[in-house]
């Protein structure tokens, strides 16, 4: 059965989605991966759900996992990137606010990208014309906003740029309580947030080049017609790297002004 890229990457992140809701409220196996992170039933067989689709339509592919690694050889410039539970600390303790993100790179292109909330049952996807929620079956395009104000600011490690930037600090500064209204999500469904009008702004320090994590969340701000760069305002994957995604340019102006002010504080 032939069936598109697109149509792939919805159905894949639709079916870690039901592993992810299938196991909520029970209390999952924990497997320890390093100092502070840890996988659980409910990742691990997600992903196994996810990569049964993908190679189901396209064996001849290479699948990156968070949890299994690397699945094929991925001589044809194709490469799937699974998350199979962004939030793995809030699903643990019951917390719904999680995604399942899969996202396809050609070349160095995401080209197609889906990230999943298992529990509103929405689906965020771009085939990189456009970007789109479906719920209920329908289709909506996506519209950035910043009028809630609301800025996802990540607090998680690494901070490989600590010495000059750090969500903590800025989340401390006047400035940014003075323009913006704080949240911490800690799941990468904050990025795609962004793309649908729901938050106004997301912050991350990071190297985040072909990030299992993040991938899909990008592709679907840069298909809605966010501004989306690094935390120095370089293009992304260059430069110090993380994350600034906003939903207009005068938001994201404001953010590289208040990140840019951290740094002239330390010299």
């Amino acid at each position: 059965m032939s069936i598109t890229d697109r149509d792939l990457v919805i159905k894949a992140a639709e079916a870690g989605a039901a592993v992810v809701r299938s196991h909520y409220g029970s209390s999952p196996t924990r497997f320890e991966k390093s100092a502070g992170d840890f996988a659980t039933t409910a990742d691990i067989e997600a992903e196994r759900a996810i990569l049964d689709v993908l190679l189901a339509y396209r064996p001849d592919d290479l699948v990156v996992g968070e949890e299994s690694g690397r699945t094929g050889t991925g001589g044809n410039g194709r490469m799937w990137l699974v998350d199979p539970l962004c939030g793995t600390l809030n699903y643990a303790v019951h917390n719904m606010l999680v995604s399942v993100n899969v996202a396809l790179r050609t070349g160095t292109q995401v080209v197609v990208a889906a990230s999943a909330d298992p529990f509103t049952d929405e689906v965020f996807w771009t085939d990189g014309a456009g970007a789109h929620v479906r719920g209920g079956g329908a289709d909506e395009r996506l519209a950035p906003s910043a009028a809630s104000r609301l800025v996802d600011v990540n607090l998680d490690p690494p901070f490989p740029n600590e010495r000059v930037f750090r969500a903590a600090r800025l989340l401390a500064d006047e400035g940014f309580i003075e323009q913006f209204r704080p949240r911490v999500v800690s799941t990468t469904l904050a990025v795609a947030w962004v793309a649908a009008g729901r938050r106004a702004a997301y912050v991350t320090d990071g190297y985040l080049s072909d990030s299992v994590h993040f991938a899909a969340g990008i592709a679907l701000c840069q298909a809605a017609g966010c501004v989306v760069t690094g935390i120095d305002g370089q293009p992304l994957h260059t430069g110090a790297g993380g994350l600034v995604v906003a939903a207009d340019e005068q938001t994201h102006a404001a953010l590289l002004t208040l990140v840019g002010n951290q740094r002239a504080r330390r010299d």
